[in-house]
């Protein structure tokens, strides 16, 4: 399954300043973009620091991205290294520096929605610093899981609850691990949060129970009630992203080759797996939501374009509200309006399909292909994104 957040994603720094504002304890430090700033804050915190590199991927401890300083010069030397380093395609442009942490053991911890069940789902394990799934497939046994009504919430004998079913009654920080779960919980549900993730959970030689990575996902929706100005300053990161956003519209971009246009977040999220199952590389997840008209569409298929790597776009359209001879003359609009480079496969379906697809077909050449299913629609799609890779110059 391709996962895909339309949500705001936080920095790691931000991350925990969002948990710390809800009472979870975190270690201090300070968020710094030249080596001089880093020093400085070194400095205050005291040696030996970590000095974090602040991008939206994992892998930043792999890469070189995470590193420990002793003193001022370790601390210019490690600031310069990761500083303009590219991980996975996104450069760091700050870096986190924090009171390097005695760490006697790591946890694992995160709540997220579990729609399957209409309730939250908290994971917590004695097994941190790992991949969570990788420890949820090997053992099983070693992830307490914990469904949370959304009316009712977590109480603390919840909370104890889970700590034992972790296997972590009997530690001496139970307690501390118990009072952090529910102020996490707080964070999660009060904070309007679509996960929280902390990987790992320490506990300190001292005995301390701290936060020492966060990985927090706002609500959209949601900004209304908060102030969240600075986060959402942070996220003009991806071009394609601030192009999509200006517009309106949902897009998270990803490193595939089909673009994919759809209505409906369900909708968009299910053909991303289908072009995966067929074998092709999903471009980007794009919702328009329940409007399909040409200024609309005009807009998604101006954003999806625009990115280099797309060699076909895959428009995936159920009508409802919108008829589907609105959203095939929308398509139409926008093939007249803009300069599409690549190959246009549709599938509509829903409301007068019958009609939508009758006008496609009328317009059909080889940059405008219809299909009548999802599947077919998506095999069109990742072959001539293929072929269209095979022909391109080098």
């Amino acid at each position: 399954m391709v996962v895909v957040s339309t949500g705001m994603d936080l920095y790691e720094y931000q991350g925990k300043q969002f948990l710390a504002s809800f009472g979870v304890p975190v270690p201090a430090g300070e968020v710094a973009s030249i080596a001089a700033d880093v020093v400085a804050a070194a400095e205050r915190l005291g040696f030996p620091v970590a000095v974090k590199a602040q991008v939206r991927v994992g892998g930043r401890g792999k890469a070189g991205g995470i590193r420990l300083a002793g003193d001022a010069v370790e601390a210019r030397t490690v600031a310069e290294a990761i500083l303009g380093m590219d991980i996975s395609g996104h450069v760091v442009e700050q870096v986190w520096v924090e009171r390097a942490s005695e760490i006697a053991a790591e946890r694992y911890v995160s709540f997220t929605l579990d729609r399957s069940a209409r309730a939250h789902l908290g994971l917590l394990s004695a097994r941190g610093g790992v991949d969570i799934e990788t420890v949820a497939a090997e053992t099983p046994e070693a992830v307490a899981r914990l469904h949370v009504d959304p009316v009712n919430g977590l109480s603390g004998e919840q909370c104890r609850a889970w700590v034992a079913a972790a296997g972590l009654a009997d530690d001496p920080e139970a307690e501390a691990m118990t009072e952090l779960l529910g102020h996490l919980w707080v964070a999660y549900a009060e904070g309007d949060a679509e996960m929280v993730e902390v990987n790992p959970l320490v506990v300190t030689t001292a005995g301390e129970v701290l936060a020492l990575d966060a990985k927090v996902t706002l609500d959209d929706s949601a900004a209304f009630r908060h102030d969240w100005d600075d986060y959402a300053a942070s996220q003009a990161g991806d071009e394609r992203e601030q192009a999509a956003r200006a517009r309106g519209l949902q897009y998270v971009g990803l490193d595939g080759t089909v673009g994919i246009i759809a209505n409906g977040a369900g909708l968009a999220m299910s053909t991303l797996d289908v072009v995966s199952q067929v074998g092709g590389s999903p471009a980007n997840f794009l919702d328009i939501g329940g409007g399909a008209k040409a200024e609309v569409m005009a807009a998604a298929l101006e954003v999806v374009n625009a990115d280099p790597k797309v060699a076909a776009i895959l428009v995936n359209i159920f009508g409802g509200i919108t008829r589907g001879e609105e959203v095939a003359n929308g398509i139409v609009d926008a093939l007249e309006r803009l300069d599409i480079e690549s190959a246009i496969v549709v599938r509509l379906d829903g409301t007068n399909a019958a009609e939508g697809r009758a006008i496609l077909k009328s317009h059909e050449s080889a940059r405008l292909r219809s299909c009548p299913t999802m599947i077919e629609a998506a095999r069109t799609a990742v072959e001539l994104a293929a072929a269209e890779n095979t022909t391109a110059p080098s």
